[in-house]
């Protein structure tokens, strides 16, 4: 008897294999992206936390890892005029495209509450995407890398902490930019952690 004569052993279609490597969205060429996370509406950790979790959930999408939470000013507006952000970088791998990254950031954004009424207003969650794989981009929908994140310390430092020989494109490396701008306003919030999903 050879091994391939066992009666119960039946040939897997192929459709089925075409269903399997698509649901197994890990082996299709991932490309890191760096986002950034901000809240200062409402409680600020479990919104990050919330948006940590449906980053997750998200088909073709996973969390490499997530940096300390740090407390900033808001950035733009008048000294004392909102409440302080609570602010977090994490890392993934995806086989998402930008456009369809920056859809589901939206998406979650939506769910958590967030109004679109005023630049640079409260918001219970931001969701950014800082950078995806050295992609150099000026299209108006979604500019990468971001635009204003070499000018950013509350983007920068929790970058820093998750890869510290990270490159931003076109703008240099991660500790570069911060070496040069500094971290005034931006407080490590020890007491605070967001967890990585399983």
């Amino acid at each position: 008897m050879t091994p391939n004569s066992d009666p119960t052993v039946q040939p897997v279609p192929a459709s089925v294999v075409q269903q399997v490597d698509a649901a197994d969205t890990t082996l299709h060429d991932p490309k890191t992206a760096v986002l950034s996370l901000g809240s200062n509406l409402g409680n600020r950790l479990e919104s990050l936390q919330s948006a940590v979790d449906a980053l997750a959930d998200t088909p073709g999408l996973k969390v490499k890892a997530v940096s300390p939470v740090y407390e900033t000013e808001p950035w733009g507006v008048a000294p004392d005029s909102q409440p302080s952000y609570f602010n977090a970088v994490i890392v993934i791998r995806t086989t998402l495209p930008p456009a369809s990254l920056l859809e589901r950031g939206h998406a979650i954004e939506e769910a958590l509450e967030r109004k679109r009424e005023e630049r640079w207003g409260p918001r219970p969650i931001d969701v950014d995407i800082v950078a995806y794989q050295g992609v150099v981009s000026d299209d108006p929908e979604l500019t990468l890398p971001h635009p204003r994140a070499h000018e950013r310390a509350f983007v920068l430092v929790p970058w820093h902490d998750v890869d510290p020989a990270a490159e931003l494109p076109g703008r240099g490396s991660v500790e570069e930019l911060l070496a040069a701008l500094g971290t005034e306003g931006v407080t490590a919030r020890a007491d605070l952690e967001l967890v990585l999903p399983a």
